[in-house]
């Protein structure tokens, strides 16, 4: 009989607890009682302290230790080379306030010690690659085609040093609001100099509040912006990016995504829940009225023979808070979204949606096509979908109408999104891979899981491939179980890649962290 090859332990003290190393543990493991680590190749450490991630570099010699990995370690590639591979690798977002001012406003790397320690623990955990924004309001901050990468040179190059792999997402958006202005990033100056004189740069409600995380698509083809159109400043910002950073594309940027509208995802800011106008489960306002848009309105109104329609946007839809019963046109009637107006209204608003992703996606497949016709340095365009998934088993899906999907249990409003990445070669980055929907409120009738469901169906039917994020931050056993399962359903295409929002400190708390790196190792080992 052959022998069984015994497998080695080795015993690490963290923080005063012991852990054992065996890179073949099983998920489901007891890790209350065993506290066990799957780390391979990995020099003692002592990385927590009272329970948390220490951020402080120590001697080398003594009971503390840096981070370090073996030769192996740092030339091991995890590189996914198609869908079909029964690997996922992990990428880890930044956190979102990695950047602050310094005193003379200029945008720094907050805690950068500490990020230098995290990056390598992540490494060591198996963590694939880190996903950073990279924002329009830091690197065209004061003037327009005044570009500073430096920040990004810096971040990048630490980064890289460690030996992770990058997502990087080209950020036009604004996350002031969602931040509550702690280490939020606004757009560029200029910008807000030119939506301080023409608020309609910006969407606006009915009730003609603006929204400045995001222009309006209405301008994407008007030259308001320094004498150039959206489009054109989102084409330059692109152009500069590859142009600086030529040597790492394909080679430590492996997924490029493009923001298409507000958290860079293709959407309209219908569920503005940074400023208080909106809190879940509203199903949202309408935004479309902006002069740009709304001129927009009456032209297609116009040439549907119906100008009486393009005068304004529903009136019977509602407010950010409203339920959709009651609301008449969310419901079964003459006045609702089953009408001839209704129909209209619905397709011209998403309509519009389509196009802007559309267009902005053409201009960056251009820029990136002599990149993905080589194999050394193919890179993956991505595209950002939001997950809206209130009331999604009502008939009118109300809270992705407002949000400029056109999906309703009548409609499939997901198809026409996926065909325009299909067109481009654009990966579609979907949500709530970490969802269930017997943790949903039952009355708001939500289901997260028909609408991932959904989402996987037409994207397998229309060829694209599929990123994975989680919309909530779960680092239980049983929410880091849900996205494993997610990511390799059997009855849709597999996960390519797997981006897990955000690095923060509870990440790196000890129950926490043991069960997140048994999460990473299985999810990077093939099956």
């Amino acid at each position: 009989m052959r022998r069984r090859r015994k497998r080695k332990k080795m015993a690490c003290k963290c923080g005063g607890y012991y852990y054992t190393l065996n890179a073949k543990a099983s998920f489901d493991r007891d890790l209350a009682k065993t506290r066990k680590f799957l780390l391979r190749n990995v020099s003692v450490i002592r990385m927590f302290t009272s329970g948390f991630f220490r951020s402080k570099w120590r001697s080398i010699a003594g009971k503390r230790r840096i981070l370090s990995m073996d030769a192996r370690e740092k030339s091991r590639s995890t590189i996914l080379e198609s869908s079909k591979d029964k690997r996922v690798p992990i990428f880890v977002m930044m956190p979102v306030d990695i950047f602050t001012l310094d005193a003379s406003g200029c945008p720094r790397i907050r805690k950068l010690k500490a990020l230098t320690v995290s990056l390598k623990a992540l490494k060591l955990a198996g963590v694939h690659g880190i996903g950073v924004e990279v924002w329009w309001g830091i690197v065209e901050r004061c003037s327009p085609f005044d570009y500073d990468w430096s920040l990004y040179e810096e971040l990048f190059k630490l980064i890289s040093d460690s030996g992770l792999k990058l997502h990087v997402a080209l950020s036009f958006h604004s996350n002031i609001h969602s931040t509550h202005g702690k280490g939020g990033v606004s757009l560029p100056l200029w910008i807000l100099e030119i939506g301080d004189v023409n608020k309609d740069i910006y969407y606006r409600d009915q009730q003609g509040f603006s929204n400045n995380d995001y222009l309006t698509l209405g301008v994407d083809h008007v030259p308001l912006l320094s004498g150039r159109t959206a489009l054109q400043c989102y084409e330059d910002f692109m152009l500069s990016f590859v142009n600086k950073f030529e040597s790492f594309i394909g080679t430590v940027i492996e997924e490029i995504s493009i923001g298409l509208g507000p958290s860079g995802e293709l959407r309209y800011p219908a569920h503005p829940f940074g400023d208080g106008r909106w809190k879940f489960p509203g199903i949202g306002e309408f935004q479309c009225y902006d002069k740009y848009m709304m001129e927009d309105l009456k032209m297609a109104a116009c040439r549907e023979g119906k100008p009486q329609w393009g005068d304004k946007g529903p009136q019977n839809a509602g407010c950010y808070n409203s339920l959709p019963s009651g609301v008449p046109f969310f419901e079964e009637g003459k006045e609702s979204f089953l009408s001839d107006y209704g129909r209209f209204f619905l397709e011209w608003y998403s309509g519009r949606l389509i196009c802007h992703a559309d267009a902005i996606l053409a201009k960056a497949a251009k820029i990136l096509k002599k990149y993905q016709e080589n194999e050394q340095t193919s890179v993956l365009l991505v595209a950002k979908i939001g997950g809206i998934y209130w009331w999604y088993q009502t008939l009118s899906h109300p809270a992705e109408l407002t949000a400029g999907y056109y999906n309703t249990a009548l409609r499939d409003g997901y198809d026409p999104v996926v065909s325009v990445l299909s067109r481009h070669g654009a990966a579609l980055h979907i949500p709530c891979l970490e969802m269930m929907d017997s943790e949903t409120p039952p009355t708001y009738l939500c289901s997260p899981e028909g609408l991932l469901k959904q989402m996987q169906s037409v994207s397998k039917k229309r060829i694209v491939n599929l990123i994975g994020r989680n919309t909530t931050e779960r680092l239980d056993k049983t929410g880091l179980w849900k996205i494993r399962s997610n990511c390799y359903n059997p009855q849709a295409e597999d996960v390519r890649s797997f981006t897990y929002f955000r690095m923060n400190d509870s990440i790196f708390r000890v129950e926490n962290w043991n069960n997140f790196v048994p999460f990473v190792r299985m999810m990077s080992t093939d099956l």
